[in-house]
């Protein structure tokens, strides 16, 4: 028990300056989003911006866009805009990979030559990637009501918050369903280059069929074997989406991908 916890601490002291600069930057970017979207408020710039879009663009992204385009949606584009999800998707896969770093530096040699149960190793990242998003979306959660309440009036703080508690529970497990994925692929694998590789591919061929299964009938059959799939934020934002279904579809993927690395690892020739 006690190697478990000091390897645990190992790993943090590693990430930490990388999870603490990324929970700065990105609740950073949580404050500017408020800013932004009482700016374009004060303006009444919400109907001009949506008129610049040709009528191809409307009739395609229909409701979609008109919820971009409104103060809760602005305000919330942190929790569903492309780069910030790919980088915290990117973040949940460096650290699930973290194993296969370990056996390619021959650090688990040393670790398990001490009476050390090998399970340890999976259970340090799961804790470790479940502390480490926990961490960042609490960060980005706390950034946003701040802005919020900082910048407009409390009643309208208080509506445009009520969706950023689901907007960030189902974030949230959407990057532990992907830290699931490249664990279990860092188990079976000698290279941390390789196993992030895959992931980060699998993760971008996943998020693509879910984007273009909105406009393309055929494909989806196959996007619903995407995560991304199950996190639907402009329904969320609206409140048009019940969550629940979302979240366990993620916990149950997510559980299996654990599950599954567990199995790897232990049965693996290191």
């Amino acid at each position: 028990m006690n190697g478990g916890f000091a390897l645990m601490r190992h790993s943090a002291r590693r990430v930490r300056i990388l999870i603490l600069s990324m929970a700065g930057l990105l609740a950073a970017f949580q404050v500017l989003f408020a800013l932004a979207a009482n700016s374009l408020q004060e303006l009444n710039a919400f109907d001009r911006i949506t008129a610049l879009f040709p009528d191809f663009v409307r009739q395609l992204l229909g409701s979609s866009l008109i919820t971009v385009m409104s103060f809760r949606g602005i305000a919330c584009l942190g929790y569903f805009h492309v780069a910030v999800v790919a980088t915290l998707v990117g973040l949940a896969i460096a650290i699930a990979t973290e194993p296969a770093t370990e056996i390619e530096s021959r650090f688990l040699d040393l670790v398990l030559s001490h009476p050390l149960r090998r399970h340890w190793v999976i259970t340090r990242s799961i804790a470790l990637l479940g502390a480490s998003i926990l961490f960042v979306v609490s960060a980005m959660m706390i950034a946003t009501r701040a802005g919020l309440y900082w910048l407009v009036s409390t009643d309208v703080a208080r509506t445009t918050f009520q969706v950023v508690p689901l907007l960030s529970l189902n974030l949230g497990v959407l990057l532990m369903c992907w830290g699931a994925v490249a664990l279990g692929m860092a188990a079976a694998s000698k290279r941390r280059s390789v196993a992030g590789a895959f992931a980060g591919l699998l993760a971008m061929a996943a998020y693509l069929a879910d984007v273009i299964s909105q406009v393309w009938d055929p494909l989806k059959r196959v996007a619903r074997f995407s995560p991304f799939h199950y996190y639907r934020p402009l329904n969320l934002v609206t409140g048009n989406a019940d969550v629940s279904g979302d979240v366990l579809t993620l916990a149950g993927v997510a559980a299996a991908g654990f599950a599954v690395a567990y199995l790897l690892f232990q049965r693996r020739d290191l």
